[in-house]
């Protein structure tokens, strides 16, 4: 077992709530206040982890079916991924300091106080996600992951509960577009997966490397040079599996739509008029957005 400190700010519960707002999530369970999933370590083994908050101080991390990891560099693998899951070195007191003061952010905080910016810290499921998500709603997107999980990725079977692994980009890289007509996504689509599955595989893109880069503008910039990725997916990305806070998704329709909602306008507000707004926000521009997705989704 693990036991993972926790910022104050921060509730297991208001991430639960967040990570239940579709029935058809693939890649983990919740069930009574306890998460369950399973986690694809660099050394080959998959621990599936059950996750409960101990008190307001600290998570506890129960492994389950003798999936518990002996070596040492493993439980510190699973310990990593936990807390960059849930941002739990962020300190969101400067964040929420800004968006008391402010008139899109204050009803938010008040609203979904503790919550994180869940990210994705596999590069490659992060990518593929933007790509999935593209120009869909989101019901339709979590349909599509699940048929790409369930046909190119894995699982495993612990104490009678099946555990879906997302595919990596080695599973992904050597297919072609007619081996992924089966889950009904667009050609296009496909082509674009299949392309940012080979760079991954081939060590081209990697986490490092974007971090490497200079900074949000320029690791933007080498996102949106691969075929298939353009601004939105690429701020996606960055605000979700790069942590990059300045990431700032301007031209997002869900953004767009939580501003009207939150402000009673009768339009979404134009991309200029964001920016605008976002220049108080900086340098949280992603905690920014992504709270005010949380107004919606």
């Amino acid at each position: 077992m693990l036991r993972l400190s926790v910022p104050e700010e921060f509730s297991f519960a208001e991430n639960v709530k967040y990570l239940s707002r579709s029935s058809n999530e693939c890649l983990s369970r919740i069930d009574n206040q306890r998460l369950y999933k399973a986690v694809p370590l660099e050394s080959g083994a998959t621990p599936v982890m059950e996750i409960s908050a101990e008190g307001s101080e600290a998570l506890k991390v129960r492994f389950l079916g003798g999936t518990a990891p002996s070596r040492k560099q493993d439980r510190e693998e699973v310990a990593r991924y936990v807390r960059d899951w849930f941002d739990l070195d962020t300190d969101l007191r400067p964040f929420y300091e800004m968006a008391r003061r402010d008139a899109l952010l204050q009803g938010t905080v008040d609203s979904f106080y503790g919550l994180r910016n869940i990210g994705i810290p596999d590069l490659f499921e992060a990518l593929a996600w933007g790509i999935i998500g593209q120009q869909i709603n989101l019901a339709f997107a979590y349909t599509l992951k699940r048929r790409l999980v369930e046909q190119f990725g894995r699982h495993v079977e612990c104490e009678g509960e099946r555990y879906l692994v997302f595919p990596s980009a080695r599973d992904i890289a050597g297919l072609t577009v007619q081996d992924l007509e089966g889950i009904r996504m667009t050609r296009n689509k496909s082509e674009y997966l299949l392309g940012t599955a080979q760079l991954i595989a081939s060590g081209e893109l990697t986490k490092e490397g974007l971090r490497a880069s200079g900074g949000v503008k320029a690791a933007e910039k080498r996102l949106v040079g691969i075929r298939g990725i353009g601004p939105w997916t690429a701020n996606y990305v960055l605000m979700r599996c790069l942590r990059m806070p300045d990431a700032f998704p301007v031209d997002d329709v869900g953004l767009q739509n939580a501003v009207k909602h939150v402000l009673g306008m009768e339009r979404k507000p134009a991309a200029k008029e964001l920016l605008a707004w976002a220049e108080g926000w900086k340098p949280w521009l992603s905690y920014a957005t992504f709270y005010l997705w949380r107004v919606l989704y």
